[in-house]
């Protein structure tokens, strides 16, 4: 396929150490020795130069992954090394020159305002040229023919050379490159139209094709422009995210002068001072002052959380009633409102398998139209011997099967999708997380953190020993699971010199003091599985010291908001629901007694989840995984699909597939529910773009259709697709009345948008 550089030979090392410097300032460590760059590609707009702009950049030596989001012409470019590869010096070879991504958020759209100036030139050109048609049309004589034809010549040239210059400097970009778009079949059929008219005009021919040629621009770029103002408004939820994020932050220095810093030079450790209005640009951790904060971005609940010194805040939220100061803990490109802009912008760029189809069927248009056009025209040869109709045939061929509505049906789908979840409190990685939710048949629920608010409260605590309680509470600090809070705030920090504490996920934490060892978690491990453990199993949560039982904990937890609903409406729509937990037998069957669950498994190690999983994936079944901590993260990974509330640990968030930022459990169905919408306007935009290029070939083939009637039914072939995918956001209007409504009668509402 001549749209793709042939894969075989890696791109040559480009020499430009002050570029390679410059990605490398503007780089993002993700671990590991792992770096993300983030390149701005204006030039990309189509399937074929997705495919371009990938296999070229992952060629390079060091570039361990490249994806392209078309929807934001952005490059997410993920490399090693000491030095930075020379990325914008390889797309320039590319033919996609590019350079460092910018946030967009306070940003003109310089796009938009190219398109709608070509627009404006186009139309002008195309009416004022079709009037002079009428008169040809009419009957006129053969000097008024002949000066109209010239006239229309010199106005059709301002629109080919201004507003064609989209469509020819694209082609011209890849074609020097060896390698093709969908702009280049267009921009044949344009030059050969408006060749075949000077043709005319010079040789005194009846008729002319400027008008076809000037409206064929027009329509072209009528489509490519409401194209981009659907991407930008489907898109309008990461930008509203962008513009909650401050421009910079007062830091309080050391010898108490204060500094105004922008967002990008807050580091980890600073002393960052807001007064009541401002947003805070940074997560970080209270040290002085009280205040409210407006947390809807967060948790959706529309009422003001109050905060006090120690309390932990995250980047976007907004401080409403009191000066604070707070320490940084994150950089602004890793704190909470980033994380959510990239998995908005990730799932934009994801890669499903209809988008994978639509690509591979997308790279084989170029070879096939240009084929199928050539022997059209050598077929109306043969049968006619006209070659002025015969190309003229060709021209439309050329036009009408552009894959635009193919290259359109998958992407447009999954930008409206991702953005109808986030104004619903749910966040997803890429495309492909969606796709599956749709295949799901069964349901797999953690209890602690997931099923439940995940902040139990210790009920025994009067008694336990109080030095026993002190060494727990001691050890719990050490841990952010739920249960180890709990035990850690029943307690003041006594200051215990521990050591060699290891926290050993799904089962407990150990340490030592003076020379023993001191263990909290389940009963059967802080036993060693001796004889004992066995009897004493179902004792729950205890404190050991060397082997022996020092003191056992008692909790009391509450159901997540709307927990029992999302049960219910899974298991109507035929999922099968089944409760993997760590907890005891006891524990996890009242909580699914009290939800119906029938199918329950306890006191699960974090290995024996993942072997529940993989036996009901043999069985054929597709398994949602809903689940947080440390020991759900190899069933997150493991699942067909995951997902995981905003409260459960990091690595928790980073291997589920959606995150959902409210405590209603109601996100789950919901997601499922967008999923599978998702899907069948997928299909939908298949089976259009399909039939349509099934019906329009065999008509211009048969010669049926000017070059100007195939430029209209291209551009609204377009239209349709895109107008089909807008459907998924008006059917989420019913969902916002509804969560406005809950708002009303104090339920969980909805998370909205900024805008």
């Amino acid at each position: 396929m001549s749209c793709c550089a042939p894969a075989v030979e890696p791109l040559e090392a480009f020499d430009g150490s002050a570029a390679r410097q410059e990605i490398g300032l503007a780089s993002r460590d993700l671990g590991d020795g792992l770096r993300q760059t983030d390149l701005a590609v204006p030039g990309v707009h189509c399937a074929a130069c997705i495919r371009a702009v990938e296999a070229g950049l992952m060629r390079i030596d060091g570039v361990e992954q490249a994806r392209v989001n078309l929807s934001t012409r952005r490059v997410a470019v993920k490399w090693r090394g000491e030095a930075a590869p020379d990325l914008l010096a390889a797309l320039a070879a590319l033919g996609y020159p590019g350079h460092l991504f910018e946030s967009e958020a306070d940003r003109a759209d310089p796009e938009l305002a190219r398109l709608i100036r070509a627009l404006a030139v186009s139309g002008f050109c195309a009416m004022n040229i079709m009037l002079l048609s009428v008169s040809v049309w009419s009957g006129a004589e053969a000097e008024t023919r002949s000066a109209f034809h010239w006239i229309s010549a010199a106005l059709a040239a301002p629109c080919l050379v201004y507003s064609g210059r989209i469509f020819f400097a694209s082609a011209w970009s890849v074609l020097r490159h060896g390698r093709t778009n969908m702009d280049v079949p267009i921009s044949i059929g344009i030059c050969l139209a408006v060749g075949l008219s000077l043709y005319d005009t010079i040789h005194d021919g009846p008729h002319a094709y400027f008008d076809a040629a000037t409206s064929l621009i027009f329509f072209l770029l009528i489509g490519r422009t409401l194209d981009h103002l659907m991407r930008e408004k489907a898109r309008a939820a990461v930008r509203g995210l962008m513009r909650l994020a401050p421009r910079g932050a007062t830091v309080l220095r050391q010898d108490g002068s204060r500094d105004y810093v922008p967002v990008a030079e807050i580091e980890p450790g600073m002393r960052l001072a807001l007064t009541a209005g401002e947003r805070i640009p940074v997560d970080g951790v209270v040290s002085d002052g009280l205040s409210e904060l407006d947390c809807a971005i967060v948790t959706g609940e529309s009422l003001p959380r109050r905060v006090a010194p120690g309390a932990e805040v995250q980047a976007g939220t907004l401080n409403l009633s009191g000066p604070l100061t707070i320490v940084a803990s994150a950089r602004a490109d890793t704190s909470f409102l980033a994380e959510m802009v990239r998995l908005m912008e990730a799932a934009e760029g994801g890669r499903a398998r209809y988008r994978r189809i639509a690509d591979r069927a997308a790279a084989l248009y170029s070879p096939v139209v240009h084929a199928t056009a050539f022997l059209t025209c050598l077929g109306w040869m043969a049968l006619g011997g006209d070659w002025h109709q015969a190309i003229t045939v060709a021209i439309a061929v050329l036009i009408i099967t552009c894959p635009c509505a193919l290259g359109l049906a998958v992407p447009i789908v999954q930008v409206v999708a991702s953005r109808r979840l986030f104004e619903n409190g749910v966040m997803v990685k890429d495309g492909s997380a969606i796709e599956r939710m749709a295949e799901i048949d069964a349901v797999a629920f953690d209890k602690t953190g997931t099923l439940t608010l995940g902040r139990p409260r210790l009920v025994n605590g009067a008694e336990i020993a109080p030095e026993m309680l002190a060494m727990a509470a001691e050890i719990a600090r050490h841990s952010g699971h739920p249960l180890s809070r709990a035990i850690a705030a029943a307690a003041p920090a006594g200051g215990l010199a521990l050591s060699g504490v290891v926290e050993h996920p799904g089962l407990g934490i150990e340490a030592r003091l003076h020379g023993r060892l001191y263990r909290l978690g389940r009963a059967e491990w802080v036993l060693s599985g001796g004889a004992a453990a066995q009897e004493q199993a179902e004792s729950g949560t205890v404190l050991g010291c060397d082997g022996t039982i020092e003191a056992r904990f008692a909790f009391e937890e509450a159901l997540r908001p709307q927990a029992g609903a999302a049960v219910d409406a899974l298991r109507g729509k035929g999922l099968d629901i089944v409760l993997l937990s760590g907890d005891t037998r006891g524990a996890v069957q009242a909580m699914a007694d009290k939800l119906g669950i029938g199918a329950v498994e306890a006191s699960l190690l974090p290995a024996q989840k993942v072997e529940r999983l993989a036996a009901l994936a043999a069985q054929g079944r597709k398994v949602l995984m809903v689940g947080d901590g440390l020991n759900d993260v190899p069933a997150l990974a493991a699942a067909h699909v995951s997902m995981a509330p905003a409260s459960a640990a990091d690595i928790g968030r980073n291997a589920a597939d959606f995150v959902f930022l409210r405590d209603g459990l109601d996100a789950v169905p919901m997601a499922h529910a967008v999923s599978q919408d998702a899907g069948r306007l997928v299909r939908q935009n298949f089976a259009l773009a399909i039939a349509y290029n099934a019906v329009a070939l065999p008509i211009a083939m048969a010669g049926y259709v000017t070059p100007l009637l195939a430029s209209l039914a291209m551009s609204l072939s377009s239209i349709l697709v895109v107008a089909n995918a807008l459907r998924l956001d008006v059917k989420a209007a019913p969902h916002r009345t509804s969560s406005r409504r809950q708002q009303a009668e104090g339920l969980s509402p909805a998370l909205g948008t900024s805008e």
